[in-house]
């Protein structure tokens, strides 16, 4: 199933989408897509809901797509999870995944402005793979488990202002942390459509450059493994997202290139989870 959320921010509703593209409203069923809807999934009954037609349906022309997780509890993300993103940073590849926190302030939209942050001189973009969880993890112990965990995939834009995150000393926090710094969506897409999280290829543009291209299939730590592997250090719940990392071809990794700026525009796509986009603005 697609799940996603349409309306005013703070105002949205929970919509869900057929296999022919019609939207059918939530409302009536779930308060909202959050933490608690999504302990309670159950993507078959929802699906013979859908084909039952005991959902009303639902015009979604001219409104605002929300994030398809309202207010994640946390944002969990995994930093030079790629090889060849790593190699562009100047980094070794790591021995255990690196794991940075975002709050859930910078989550927006997948059409919605994204920032420059005041102070902010290098702005920049990471087109990733977001993982939704469904259910609460701790100190879970093999992929089979972690798998048991996961609601649904999204598609993340983990924004980054570099020299808060490299030249402003302490954690890497500093430069994630900015509102509008993770637009999410479009849509929520089920685990169980998502044949294979390592078989997906991810493309970005800027201004209609593409600058990244890259595949789930290069990551160093797998998705079941991230899943577990945070479960080790906290409290994974329903609702929280975790961004899975970047392959090469950010700002930061082509000398030269002019970070973000107000008027830009940045879209993303990845296979089968459908295409954000973001213009620049200022805070």
């Amino acid at each position: 199933m697609k799940l996603l959320r349409v309306g005013p921010p703070g105002a949205e509703r929970p919509v869900v989408l057929g296999e022919d593209g019609t939207a059918y409203d939530l409302s009536g069923r779930a308060r909202d897509l959050d933490g608690a809807f999504l302990s309670g999934l159950d993507p078959a009954a929802l699906a013979r809901e859908v084909a039952a037609g005991v959902l009303p349906t639902v015009d979604l022309d001219g409104q605002r797509v929300g994030a398809p997780v309202a207010r994640p509890g946390k944002v969990v993300g995994i930093g030079l999870n790629y090889r060849d993103h790593a190699a562009e940073a100047g980094a070794a590849i790591p021995d255990e995944p690196v794991i940075f926190l975002k709050p859930s302030s910078t989550v927006v939209g997948p059409y919605d402005e994204v920032l420059v942050p005041r102070g902010g001189e290098k702005t920049d973009y990471e087109a990733e793979l977001a993982v939704v969880i469904g259910r609460t993890a701790r100190y879970l112990d093999s992929h089979a488990e972690a798998a048991g965990v996961i609601a649904g995939y999204t598609i993340a834009n983990d924004v980054t202002e570099r020299a808060f995150q490299f030249e402003r000393g302490g954690q890497w926090d500093k430069g994630k942390s900015a509102e509008t710094f993770t637009p999410l969506g479009p849509w929520l897409v089920t685990a169980d459509e998502v044949a294979d999280p390592q078989d997906l290829t991810l493309r970005l543009w800027v201004n209609g450059e593409q600058r990244q291209h890259g595949s789930t299939a290069e990551m160093i730590f797998p998705v079941l493994e991230l899943v577990r592997y945070a479960s080790r250090f906290m409290v994974l719940e329903p609702g929280d997202v975790i961004v899975t990392g970047t392959p090469a071809g950010v700002t930061l990794g082509r000398p030269g290139t002019p970070f973000l700026a107000p008027g830009d525009v940045v879209e993303i796509e990845v296979d089968g989870l459908g295409r954000q986009r973001q213009v620049l603005g200022k805070a």
